[in-house]
């Protein structure tokens, strides 16, 4: 795949967790959402649910993952990529460690809580990040949401 093609297909993928992130917001959720790509196909898409569960757990990189898991048949997603929209947290970072996915594409960086400032090792080591795909789209997704609730 070339460069090209690859930004291409990253912003298709990064599109779809954006549906994810809007389903999020109309919910009253903070609006992140998440796919998990595998052989050029979404196994798996999820949202924040953390409101609608009662569980600060509940982010949407940890339900995609798990739906990712449950579709495979397996806890690693060795030859999956996840696509979120805003950089994800300590915790799903280490999920995302610990599921061994190979590649990680988010949006909108997370300047308070994103796992590079706070543990940017909590990825596994082979973990290519490619971090910026349509992040203004993503950041004014969640500065509308958080401006609607002040």
């Amino acid at each position: 795949m070339t460069t090209e093609e690859r930004q291409r297909a990253d912003e298709q993928f990064m599109r779809r967790a954006l549906d994810e992130a809007g389903r999020a917001g109309e919910a009253g959720e903070i609006p992140v959402g998440a796919v998990v790509v595998c052989r050029g196909r979404i196994i798996s898409r999820a949202h924040n649910l953390t409101e609608t569960l009662c569980d600060v757990t509940a982010h949407a990189e940890m339900q995609a993952i798990t739906a990712a898991a449950n579709a495979l048949g397996g806890k690693y997603l060795t030859e999956c990529t996840l696509y979120v929209t805003v950089e994800p947290c300590v915790m799903c970072a280490g999920a995302i460690g610990w599921a061994q996915l190979p590649r990680l594409v988010y949006g909108a960086p997370d300047a308070k809580r994103g796992y590079t400032l706070l543990a940017p090792h909590a990825l596994h080591p082979k973990c290519a990040v490619t971090a910026g795909v349509l992040a203004d789209e993503c950041a004014q997704l969640m500065k509308d949401f958080f401006k609607g609730r002040r």
